[in-house]
């Protein structure tokens, strides 16, 4: 989870909430008294170093060690504390420490405008509400993949109305109940023990129009996820990957682990758009590549069907090229003024 554009490195309360911090990093089986260390949301390197957490901080890091260290039966979880929601992961280390990482939810939902996407990258993000398929959202840990994919089914169901199911673990943004005048959003936690691709199963009956998983985790989830793709929902999911082309061979590499060699024509089939996306201090920077809809002839499907993803790499440059042109096109028609 990601806060974007945030800068100011420096305490600016006596409350641990008034410091910017994207990670905390806290030990938790010595009663509080290691040094905690906590990761700034700025995006140039020596915002990124490891820092010791300030004096004036200390006693409020014991109280969550001493509270966290009640509930390591459930090491991947949500926790809050003084009013701020974390998404908490808990590691036993070799030498014996306990330690938990917390990753700081912002409180609101940014919206596509305040992501500072490019404007006409944005139109055509938005665009992609009105079509059934699957969107594939990659890039590194920590670089908004989780906020874009809120963003959009937040945008989309305030636009365009219907039903919207997430399946996280944890739920990290709240997006539960009304959202705009005909849209209504549903969000399901997997159990710690849970094959994803079960919760997936039971939200599908639900007949939702937009399905946001919070990341691809497993082959029957995969499968799960390129069946809805193909079957008139928009899927909206995230993935560990280096880049496009990366994040397709990772999502067909699971599904073929449950569906076989059908893994590949499925993701054709039902792919809508797919980008990586990492952020510096301007914003989101995004490689994509959109599919024609309704076209099963679509260069990006068939090089997907032929086992080709490796040579979409050229046909990202050439998207990009053909959308730059395109930057002054009237947002209705395509057409250039």
């Amino acid at each position: 989870m990601t806060v974007f554009n945030l800068q100011n490195t420096e305490p600016t309360g006596t409350r641990l909430r008034d410091l910017p911090f994207m990670d905390l990093y806290v030990r938790i089986d010595d009663g509080g008294k290691g040094i905690a260390r906590y990761r700034s949301p700025g995006r140039d390197y020596s915002n990124n170093w490891s820092r010791v957490l300030p004096d004036q901080y200390r006693a409020e890091s014991r109280l969550i060690a001493e509270e966290l260290l009640k509930q390591i039966d459930n090491p991947d979880s949500s926790y809050e504390y003084d009013g701020v929601r974390f998404r908490q992961s808990y590691q036993k280390l070799a030498n014996g420490q306990q330690w938990t990482i917390l990753r700081r939810i912002n409180a609101r939902l940014p919206t596509l405008e305040e992501l500072s996407i490019a404007t006409h990258i944005g139109t055509q993000l938005r665009r992609l509400g009105q079509r059934d398929g699957l969107i594939l959202i990659s890039g590194p840990t920590g670089h908004g993949k989780t906020t874009m994919s809120f963003a959009l089914l937040a945008d989309y169901l305030r636009r365009f109305g219907g039903v919207g199911i997430t399946v996280e673990d944890p739920v990290e943004y709240t997006l539960d109940g009304p959202v705009g005048d005909y849209g209504y959003c549903y969000q399901v936690q997997v159990d710690n023990d849970e094959d994803w691709a079960t919760p997936l199963r039971r939200a599908l009956r639900w007949t939702p129009r937009y399905l946001l998983v919070g990341e691809v985790r497993s082959p029957r989830a995969a499968e799960q996820i390129l069946r809805a793709a193909t079957t008139g929902h928009l899927v909206i999911t995230t993935i560990h990957a280096g880049s496009v082309e990366e994040s397709f061979m990772g999502l067909m590499h699971l599904a073929e682990q449950a569906v076989g060699n059908a893994a590949n024509f499925m993701l054709a089939q039902g792919l809508t758009a797919a980008w990586h996306q990492t952020l510096g201090a301007a914003g989101p920077y995004l490689r994509y590549v959109f599919t024609e809809e309704n076209n099963n002839g679509d260069p990006v499907r068939a090089l997907i069907r032929e086992n080709k993803v490796g040579m979409i790499n050229s046909y990202i440059d050439k998207q990009a090229a053909r959308m730059e042109i395109m930057k002054g096109a009237d947002p209705t028609t395509g057409k250039r003024s």
